[in-house]
């Protein structure tokens, strides 16, 4: 039987938590619980979860803060983070994405949806894996890229890819499922000083979608982009 994938609830709400820890037993996770930022990243630490479904408005250090401080972590910063908040507004779930969050869901949600949007993040993130006996290959279904060699594959066909379109799928790529913002893509593919137009990393964006597929690459509006292994077949 396979293990129970593990979760941690992060909200100051008792009531809550109570209602979330019952509802995701019964559904097969293994819960922890925290009531505050702090208390969150110390349990997180020790449980190691697969994913931690986090609150954005608490006393103390906020859920934005909370998931800034679990990113720079090195042993952290990988696992799944999810947002459960009542804040719909556009500039807050803006927020929670370039804080580093997975996903944004608005409270109230029924449980049957809220499972069913973790389970397609950590099918996302399973799926995504790097296969072990090659590290300089990433396999992503019929897709294939070679780091060494700057070489993408789609079925056995070779696409041509000039340099940064390259290094730009193989930053997204090396990632799958976390949403990197533009402001990072620029420092590590263009450099902080380089001077380039606004519109350049949606040029290459648009060039990457047409050579491996519209749905592999996912817009995150005014934040960033994530790749998303699972639309490839």
């Amino acid at each position: 039987m396979a293990e129970a994938h593990r979760i941690l609830l992060i909200d100051d709400e008792p009531d809550i938590l109570e209602f979330l820890g019952y509802s995701l037993t019964q559904e097969g996770f293994a819960i922890e619980k925290a009531t505050n930022g702090i208390d969150g990243i110390r349990l997180a630490q020790e449980f190691k979860p697969d994913l931690i479904l986090l609150d954005l408005m608490m006393p103390g250090i906020d859920g934005i803060e909370t998931c800034e401080q679990i990113r720079k972590l090195p042993d952290l910063k990988d696992i799944l983070i999810a947002f459960l908040t009542a804040r719909g507004e556009d500039y807050s779930q803006i927020a929670g994405f370039s804080a580093g969050g997975d996903d944004y869901i608005i409270k109230p949600t029924k449980t049957k949806v809220l499972v069913s949007r973790l389970n397609a993040l950590l099918r996302r993130r399973k799926s995504s894996s790097l296969q072990p006996n090659e590290d300089h290959l990433f396999k992503f279904g019929n897709l294939i890229i070679d780091r060494m060699k700057y070489l993408v594959t789609i079925s056995g066909q070779e696409q041509h890819f000039a340099k940064k379109e390259f290094e730009l799928l193989m930053l997204l790529a090396s990632k799958p499922g976390r949403l990197q913002t533009r402001e990072e893509i620029f420092g590590i593919i263009w450099g902080d000083d380089a001077v380039i137009g606004e519109r350049t990393i949606d040029v290459h964006i648009r060039k990457i979608r047409e050579k491996i597929g519209e749905d592999c690459i996912q817009t995150i509006k005014g934040v960033g982009y994530r790749f998303t292994a699972s639309s490839i077949d």
